[in-house]
């Protein structure tokens, strides 16, 4: 028998500072169960950092051709498509080829060498590379409840999250 995602119904009020973007979100996020609780946390503030009309998450890990998050135009074309994790050179090269803009978000204690081994052939590439700090986003993850109220507020390449459980920062450093 095949394992099931859990659901999680997140509502988030953003503020963007930065791109003077403001909106209240509802995501209901279903965690693949292979997928850790830090890694869809930095799906969230991904998702958060570009929140826009029409972006989606998509299915994730139970969908290897699709992106976590990407913003599809009226007539199917991809305008954004925006990896979460760690990936392979080539799941890049095929993004560059399909979506506009194409952005990554490393999030834990293996970014720096896997930055380090493909930095090279990245650089190539027309994608834009970031780094979510690993301490936050675990302080992140402990503040998760099933359905959860969030305060978003990004300033400075840096999102003050703060929920019922507690407050915390997740800054990330552009590659």
């Amino acid at each position: 028998m095949a394992l099931k995602p859990t659901i999680y119904k997140f509502r988030i009020s953003l503020a963007d500072m930065d791109r003077h973007h403001y909106e209240n979100l509802n995501l209901i996020v279903a965690q693949h169960p292979s997928e850790t609780t830090q890694r869809m946390m930095a799906r969230i503030v991904a998702f958060c950092i570009n929140a826009q009309d029409r972006l989606e998450l998509t299915k994730g890990l139970s969908e290897t051709a699709e992106p976590d998050i990407w913003l599809k135009e009226a007539n199917d074309d991809i305008s954004l498509w925006i990896e979460i994790g760690e990936p392979e050179v080539e799941r890049i090269k095929k993004a560059a080829r399909l979506a506009s803009e194409v952005l990554v978000y490393s999030f834990n204690t293996k970014s720096d060498v896997w930055w380090q081994q493909s930095a090279a052939k990245f650089k190539q590439l027309n994608a834009k590379f970031y780094r979510f700090d690993w301490q936050h986003i675990c302080q992140l993850s402990e503040l998760i409840e099933r359905t959860m109220d969030m305060t978003v507020t990004i300033s400075d390449q840096s999102a003050f999250i703060a929920t019922n459980l507690g407050e915390c920062e997740v800054p990330w450093d552009e590659l």
